[in-house]
């Protein structure tokens, strides 16, 4: 693989695309392109196709979309699946059109049913119902999935999709109203350790069951894919264990250091029952996870108290 190709990484100052980034530089790769929001808007197809025209990338790394938690998806449904839309199959088509030897795009476990099998294969993709709180970005990341197949299929293009299960790690969005479950329950301990360790509130009953990968590890399996030629269009990229939210709480109380109570609201919703991934494809291929989630939350956690004043606040 040649150190010197020219790579794009569409959101390149998000946690995901920030740990792309770090890592593809790490890798020894120089030519690297980012473009802030203000610089290119992912959702105005003619400036995208502009773009690709005056820089002709040879990589494309798709780590830009609008995210959030169970509670955005359910506030702002338009946006998280037309802008999430938008911005894809700009990418997406723009890649093709250009002739981008390789396309990678970054999704999430959220796409397979809420009742699937256990765990998660990448064969049960459309094969029920999804998970209403988050179904609006689901649909959009299954329509880049079933792009990125078609154009493989008909055109024989190196495009892939990895699917990632929950994501954590620096550069994560800690705003309680957008957040995702292990950011949003830092940045609750924390509060609650300095305001003389009160208890903190947590939504449903802790019971549903979740995979969380270090972002870091995620790089990788994005590098990986970069370096080699992946035989199939679609890849779990997660660690093959899960943990209760009532266990993930508890590691994060004790990391931060909270002495008071957990508080759970079982009137709010829990989500799906359990979402683990099988990622034994892309591990027979030589990917593996290597960041255990203790350690990742310590390190996580230490980033939010150096970074307080510089971290990421979604404003809807």
């Amino acid at each position: 693989m040649q150190k010197d190709l020219k790579i794009y990484v569409a959101g390149h100052r998000g946690m995901v695309g920030a740990a792309v980034w770090r890592a593809l530089l790490a890798e020894g790769f120089s030519n690297l392109i980012g473009k802030s929001s203000k610089e290119l808007d992912l959702k105005n197809q003619e400036s995208v196709n502009s773009f690709f025209q005056n820089e002709q990338p040879q990589v494309v790394i798709d780590a830009a979309a609008r995210v959030g938690g169970i509670l955005a998806n359910n506030n702002f449904p338009y946006p998280f699946l037309m802008e999430n839309l938008q911005i894809q199959n700009n990418l997406i088509d723009a890649a093709h059109r250009n002739e981008v030897q390789k396309f990678i795009f970054l999704g999430s476990s959220c796409i397979y049913p809420k009742l699937a099998p256990q765990p998660l294969k990448e064969e049960y993709l459309l094969t029920g119902p999804l998970e209403p709180t988050n179904e609006w970005y689901a649909i959009a990341k299954i329509a880049g999935v079933k792009a990125c197949e078609a154009i493989r299929k008909q055109f024989g293009k190196d495009f892939v999709s990895l699917m990632p299960t929950n994501l954590y790690g620096p550069f994560d969005n800690f705003d309680l109203e957008t957040s995702h479950v292990l950011p949003a329950m830092i940045r609750k301990f924390h509060e609650a350790k300095k305001n003389n360790h009160t208890d903190v509130l947590l939504w449903g009953s802790g019971k549903p069951m979740r995979e969380f990968l270090h972002v870091d590890d995620l790089a990788k399996a994005v590098i990986f894919s970069v370096k080699n030629t992946l035989p199939e269009h679609l890849y779990n990229v997660g660690t093959g264990t899960d943990v209760t939210i009532k266990q993930l709480a508890e590691i994060i109380q004790k990391t931060v250091g909270h002495k008071g109570e957990i508080v759970w609201d079982s009137s709010k919703p829990d989500g799906t029952p359990r979402k683990l991934m099988d990622s034994g494809k892309l591990n027979a291929l030589g990917w593996k996870d290597s960041i255990e989630l203790s350690h990742g939350i310590e390190t996580t956690y230490k980033w939010f108290l150096n970074n307080q004043e510089n971290f990421k606040q979604v404003k809807l």
